[in-house]
Formats: structure tokens, sequence, C-alpha cells
């Protein structure tokens, strides 16, 4: 990463331009309306725990229900007594989300799902600060009981087409960096559910290409929830 230092002074003056345009398009988007925890469902008691950034909290979903955490809370309630909680958090880092959960009652988890890291990569975090973070909030979610903690996988910003170059090119490196630390990072019961790239169709994301679409959603949180059942 230090070998691109000189390209990223250089580039610099064009990438911190295209980066601010790009976060006053988040800043605008509201709020995505819909509870943020409830139990729902019959059987077994599942506490279900998520933290995360944009993706997580649903941007550009009309209600929480279409949203990842909607769609995973209603998969796994066929067959759990799922306690859920979402902890989302626009545009936030890892630091920002462990941060955040420092400060909460977190009471019982069972199960984690952490959707972090690309306001990590907007923000050029070292892959090391970002692992120490993220083991950080694995110890956290352990101390509270998680059996599972599942790590979203970052995309190949490469291919988000909507995003303007140079800065595309850097952001794209940093994914791949962070992501690595995600992969490396993975051992139970720590795991790392990888980004499906089948998501990133023009016919899976939101008109301004920027967020996932409610079919993108849905099929996350059934790829998620496949997951969490095998190992349940």
């Amino acid at each position: 990463m230090l070998a691109l230092l000189p390209i990223r002074l250089a580039l610099a003056p064009i990438t911190l331009t295209q980066s601010l345009a790009s976060l006053r398009r988040l800043t605008r988007l509201p709020p995505v309306p819909g509870a943020r925890s409830g139990v729902i469902g019959s059987g077994p008691a599942l506490h279900l725990f998520i933290v995360g950034d944009g993706a997580a909290a649903g941007l550009g979903a009309p209600t929480l229900e279409q949203t990842f955490a909607g769609f995973l809370v209603a998969d796994l309630a066929r067959d759990f007594t799922v306690h859920w909680r979402v902890e989302a958090r626009y545009l936030a880092t890892s630091a920002q989300a462990l941060r955040h959960l420092q400060s909460l009652d977190l009471g019982r988890i069972d199960v984690a799902v952490s959707a972090l890291g690309i306001a990590d990569v907007r923000g050029q975090v070292s892959p090391r600060r970002f692992r120490n973070q993220q083991r950080a909030i694995a110890r956290l979610l352990l101390d509270h009981g998680a059996r599972q903690i599942w790590r979203t996988g970052l995309p190949p910003v490469e291919r988000l087409t909507h995003l303007p170059q140079p800065w595309r090119m850097l952001m794209a490196i940093q994914a791949r960096a962070l992501d690595a630390v995600l992969a490396a990072e993975t051992a139970p019961p720590i795991y790392r559910l990888p980004y499906d790239q089948a998501l990133l169709r023009p016919d899976l994301r939101t008109s301004d290409s920027l967020f996932p679409s409610t079919a993108a959603y849905a099929e996350w949180a059934r790829r998620q929830a496949r997951e969490i059942r095998l190992r349940a």
C-alpha cells in the first residue's frame, strides 16, 4: 500500500473532489422507515444482531422489511423465534461502529452479521487498522455470547461503473486489500460471506446504482440465512 502513496498524492485533487461529490449524494438519502428491533417467528430462540453501514441499513429500499435485515429476519423466522436488532449507520466506518457498540447494552447475541468496510475503503483505512478494529468488534460480540459472527465480503469496486475514475481505481485497490483481511481473519466461529458478484448486475441495483435493489437484498439475505442454518 505504501508503494501507492505517490500515486494517491498526485491524484488527490481529483479524487477528493470525486469523493466529496459522492458523499453529498449519500447524505441526501432519507432513512429507511421501519422498526429496528423486534421478535418474530416460532421455534427455538435465535438472538440476531446486525451491525453495519448503509447497505446493512437498507439504503435504497422503500421500507426496512425490504432490506437485507428485513429479508434475513423473515427467512430465519420460518424456523426460529428471532429476537432481532439492527444497529446500522450510514457511512459508518469500523471504528465508528465499534465505538457505537461499546456505548450500547447489547444483551444476548447468538448470531451476529456485520456489513462494514465500504466506509473504511472510502477513508483509505490501512489494512492493519481495519484488522484491529474488526478483531475488537468480534471480541465484543463474542463476549455477549455470539456463536456465529458473519462478516460480509467487500464488492469488486472496479465493477461499480457509476464511480468516476481515477477514484474508482484507488477504491478498488483498497477494497481488495481490506477484503483480503476479512478472508485471512476467518476461523470459526467467525465466518466471511463472500460478496456475490451477481448482485452487481444493473437489474439488481437501484436506479442510481448506489445500492442493491430490493431483489438484491433478498438474494443476499437468502444466502446468509442458508449459511446460518448450516451452523445453527
